[in-house]
């Protein structure tokens, strides 16, 4: 019985696939900052000189989303919902520790436990840029640690647990395509659900770090599809030509999504691939199938159990290596 009615079964695989079969689908997202999140490494914030636009040549330093900012929040996301629904245990299967290997999250994003097996992930994601400028899109600030009394000082000593640390502002704007191969309906809706489900990304995710994903459209196509970098500058592009980008004002977001459709749309048009897009208006059913889906208890758990299903099938007959036999016959 088929998940979705807004979308033709050709687009899907009726199980997962052990070898790559040139499905591809891409989810359209922009990931807006709604708070003060830290994208870092060695507690510097993360960025890239590059080209402003394709057709602006200036070149600018754009804030960074590296892949793994990404795709581990949002797989963590599903496996909390797994655990939720009875599907997983935090003892079979512990994240980055020992993996069970035979469910959602293991099969669709894959694992590697030394000798034990791997599972290449079949989700692509790539490093996603900020729209903006670095230096617009970010903010210094000043963090102290008080004492009981919340002062800084105590029995005459001023503590020294005084710190500055940048910050990404809010409103900040990075474009991103999230790629699913070989999708069945289950695993779509499982990465699907991961992505507009997920709320926090970067360092200190327990009192910061607050992304808003807006899904504007998907693709699908018989190959990947533009990079994040790319479409990123097309936008910029459209922005100052259309004046919409007020420094150092944030962007509008309006602006942001109608430069985002227009573009991909664009981009789309020069590619070499077969491909069907579902980008604005073409997308509105589809999204809200979607959420009618997972914003329903029985339907969600329907979901999950439909993508463990197909998990634990595709790990019993290509990952489980077979037992060996206790004995030889006399």
């Amino acid at each position: 019985m088929p998940l979705l009615k807004t979308l033709d079964s050709k687009f899907f695989h009726t199980q997962i696939p052990y070898k790559p079969m040139g499905k591809y689908v891409h989810f359209l997202t922009i990931r807006v900052t709604e708070s003060y999140p830290l994208f870092q490494t060695d507690s510097e914030l993360n960025k890239a000189r590059v080209r402003a636009g394709i057709v602006e040549a200036t070149p600018i330093s754009r804030l960074t989303m590296f892949k793994r900012k990404q795709s581990t929040p949002e797989r963590l996301v599903g496996r909390e919902l797994l655990r939720n629904y009875g599907l997983m245990t935090p003892e079979e299967c512990e994240y980055n520790v020992s993996f069970a290997m035979n469910n959602p999250d293991c099969i669709i994003y894959g694992f590697a436990i030394g000798d034990s097996g791997s599972e290449k992930s079949k989700v692509v994601v790539d490093t996603a840029f900020s729209i903006t400028p670095f230096d617009e899109s970010h903010e210094t600030f000043t963090l102290n640690a008080p004492f009981e009394n919340g002062t800084m000082s105590e029995k005459g000593t001023v503590t020294s647990r005084i710190n500055q640390q940048d910050h990404i502002r809010p409103q900040v704007f990075f474009p991103s395509i999230v790629t699913l191969k070989d999708p069945t309906e289950a695993t779509f809706l499982y990465v699907c659900n991961n992505i507009l489900r997920t709320r926090h990304y970067g360092a200190q995710t327990t009192r910061t770090g607050r992304v808003r994903n807006e899904l504007i459209g998907v693709v699908f196509a018989d190959g990947e599809i533009v990079s994040n970098l790319r479409w990123t500058q097309a936008i910029y592009d459209a922005m100052k030509t259309n004046g919409t980008l007020h420094s150092p004002d944030p962007l509008d977001e309006d602006d942001v999504t109608a430069a985002a459709k227009s573009t991909l749309t664009s981009l789309m048009a020069e590619e070499f691939i077969v491909h069907t897009d579902l980008i604005g208006d073409s997308f509105t059913p589809l999204l809200d199938e979607i959420k009618t889906l997972t914003r329903n208890e029985e339907l969600i758990k329907a979901v999950l159990a439909q993508a463990d299903k197909e998990s634990k099938a595709y790990f019993t007959q290509y990952v489980e290596k077979p037992k060996k036999a206790a004995g030889k016959a006399g």
